[in-house]
């Protein structure tokens, strides 16, 4: 909506909002009944459910601009801390005072607040600048919040109308799923003694930013769909800028679309306006078997009971194939009781195969190893509980991240940057089983997940960690100190590499892993505002009614920048050996000294391929004082017959020891 044309009368436009809903000749007596949330930070509207009749009357208003059905989208530790390098008296830790009084706020399913990682013990009071609360709801009330856990809210009028499973889910800010409580605890989780995963990764459970404070926005609820509603995650966005959140983690996907239609994206650049992908670990959950010729295999369990199994037959449904990859519903329970069950893998995901092993109750777990020749296999032996470290190449990106490039803006490298998302234990909800032993249930206060969910909130509590050193930095100074500080090559001096599969390229893991002791210095920082996005949006040639919708206002001032000339810190450009298209291209950037008042820094070319021609202009950026600016330029040029995907490294260097690191990724189409 137009909210120019708010009529003077109406004092908010939630008000004027609602006169309008009064006023369509087919509402209800109750403007309630329509109205579910009215927008005034992460865009300028409402949401509310009508009939054709309804929408067509509103669209005929003079401050109607567009209209959006809505949209949905889907949910997407102990040794974590000391792969990303944390230490209590050394680096960022101790440098941002643990996150303190950063206030972050975590979109998901809920909190379970008793948590021991929510405890608020030695922490200072709730900043005055605080404007958010606790609210009442079902198993929950404000006495459930502390100095730690200062906010806690719900949003689920749009979800409602599928219909909330009462059953599986509180209505209110109580945690029914675990994946909140999980994500918020990876974030800014408190020091907690002596936790493990039935008996898995046993240690001290920490967030990433242990002194932060937690608001919850709970937008995630069960439903038969297992879906949250875009409507509901705006709500939550609107509120926790009004609350006075610093960092925003969500960790729900939607699918891409264009920046104007996604109304996520619109409430980010809000945030933005405001102020306001996963690897794995080098450590493994490692189960024994000895085979009865003296073989040994190691594989991967979480088999909960510290105990050593003997003298098992080895089961394989060799021959048939649907019985050899544990299809669903092909092994007989009569034919593997006792055993130990074989399953080939046919994909990345063995999830169904674990399941269709444990309906029959076979004991032992799942190996993913070829079948032995012999005709009466046996297991000698099988040992469980054993955590192991350092063993693998870490980290390693992992199956299920997100890959590049962008489909909406290929001229932005995607991902920015990897963090560990893979068995990350954090807190979890002691009322719902978390796994199932023969007829069990079994029930854990920490637990393993995995997913680019888990790595979300890992960003976010190192965001915070940097908010608290640098309270003035912008949103996009952040995302820089992240990225031209991450790291590319893995434990073993290689460059990273997809798990399971192929060649790692920044296409995988963007500009590489995070490393939060480096960001907090990164010498230099690619910064943006509000107005560099605009540029940006203006370079998508959207037209004036696009831009309006995003942009939330009828006035705007536009340099058109095409997607590569965005001042990011990683660069890509999509390039063709075809005779008619160019084969180079120029890309130009501003860096912000801040590091020493004075320093000199020269820039030198990595990993450049065969068949990539990279020039720097100038080479060498002096800087005489602190936050001064500089440009340079990267003009990349391609040979006609060059490989699909090619990358370097531009590194600027200087003389104290920084190293501002951003890939350069050339692809072919």
């Amino acid at each position: 909506m137009d909210h120019g044309q708010k009529p003077t009368p109406h004092l908010t436009h939630e008000s004027w909002h609602r006169s309008i809903l009064k006023s369509l000749s087919s509402s209800p007596a109750d403007e309630e009944e329509l109205l579910l949330y009215s927008y005034n930070h992460v865009m300028h509207g409402f949401s509310a459910r009508l009939t054709p009749s309804q929408l067509s009357e509103i669209q005929n208003s003079s401050a109607h601009i567009v209209t959006y059905p809505d949209s949905f989208g889907k949910l997407l530790t102990t040794y974590t801390p000391k792969l990303l390098g944390l230490k209590r008296h050394s680096g960022i830790w101790p440098a941002a005072s643990y996150g303190e009084d950063v206030i972050v706020g975590i979109l998901d399913s809920g909190v379970w607040p008793e948590s021991e990682s929510f405890h608020d013990e030695g922490m200072s009071p709730v900043p005055q600048r605080w404007k958010g609360k606790c609210e009442n709801g079902i198993s929950f009330s404000p006495s459930n919040c502390n100095r730690k856990l200062i906010g806690a809210r719900s949003f689920s009028k749009g979800v409602k109308h599928i219909g909330i499973n009462k059953e599986l889910d509180y209505d209110s800010a109580r945690d029914f799923d675990g994946h909140g409580t999980h994500t918020a605890s990876t974030a800014v989780g408190n020091h907690v003694l002596g936790v493990s995963h039935f008996g898995y990764a046993r240690g001290t459970a920490r967030g990433v930013a242990p002194g932060a404070r937690l608001a919850v926005y709970k937008v995630g609820w069960a439903t038969d769909t297992e879906e949250t509603q875009a409507v509901d995650v705006l709500a939550g966005m609107e509120q926790a800028i009004l609350d006075g959140v610093d960092i925003i983690s969500l960790s729900i996907g939607f699918d891409p679309t264009s920046y104007f239609t996604d109304p996520i994206a619109k409430g980010a650049l809000s945030a933005v306006e405001k102020g306001g992908l996963p690897a794995t670990l080098d450590r493994s959950f490692v189960a024994t078997m000895t085979l009865e010729n003296g073989l040994t295999i190691e594989g991967t369990s979480y088999f909960p009971e510290s105990v050593s199994l003997t003298n098992l037959t080895l089961y394989y449904g060799k021959g048939n194939m649907s019985k050899a990859i544990c299809n669903d519903t092909s092994l007989d329970r009569k034919e593997v009781a006792g055993k130990v069950v074989l399953c080939d893998s046919y994909g990345l995901d063995v999830s169904q195969q674990i399941i269709e092993a444990e309906r029959v109750d076979a004991p032992g777990t799942l190996v993913k190893e070829y079948v032995t020749r012999d005709r009466n296999p046996k297991v000698k032996s099988m040992n469980f509980v054993f955590t192991r470290f350092g063993k693998e190449s870490a980290p390693q990106v992992a199956y299920f991240s997100s890959k590049g490039p962008n489909p909406i803006t290929p001229g932005i490298l995607k991902p920015d940057i990897i963090a560990p998302g893979v068995n990350i234990l954090a807190a979890y909800i002691p009322n719902k089983p978390f796994m199932k032993v023969g007829n069990h249930d079994l029930t854990t206060d920490y637990a393993f997940m995995s997913g680019t969910s888990m790595s979300t909130p890992i960003v976010a509590g190192v965001g915070a960690l940097l908010k608290a050193i640098h309270p003035k930095w912008s949103p996009a100074a952040i995302r820089s100190a992240l990225m031209t500080t991450a790291y590319a090559k893995d434990s073993t001096g290689r460059i990273l590499k997809p798990q399971f599969t192929g060649i790692g390229t920044p296409v995988h893991f963007g500009a590489g892993h995070i490393d939060p002791n480096r960001a907090m210095d990164p010498g230099l920082i690619y910064d943006m505002g509000f107005q560099d996005y605009v540029d940006f949006l203006c370079g998508l040639e959207y037209t004036d009614e696009q831009m309006r919708i995003i942009l939330k206002r009828k006035k705007w001032h536009c340099n058109k920048k095409l997607s590569h000339e965005l001042n990011y810190p990683s660069f890509i450009v999509v390039l063709s050996n075809e005779t008619t298209y160019p084969t180079a291209m120029n890309l130009s950037r501003v860096v912000t000294n801040v590091g020493n008042d004075t320093s000199v820094y020269k820039a030198h070319l990595e990993n450049i391929p065969t068949g990539l021609k990279i020039r720097v202009e100038p080479s060498t950026l002096t800087f005489t004082e602190k936050y001064q600016n500089q440009s340079f330029v990267v003009s990349v040029e391609i040979d006609r017959d060059f490989l699909m995907i090619i990358y370097g490294f531009l590194k600027w260097i200087d003389q104290y020891g920084h190293i501002v690191s951003s890939p350069i990724v050339t692809i072919n189409f």
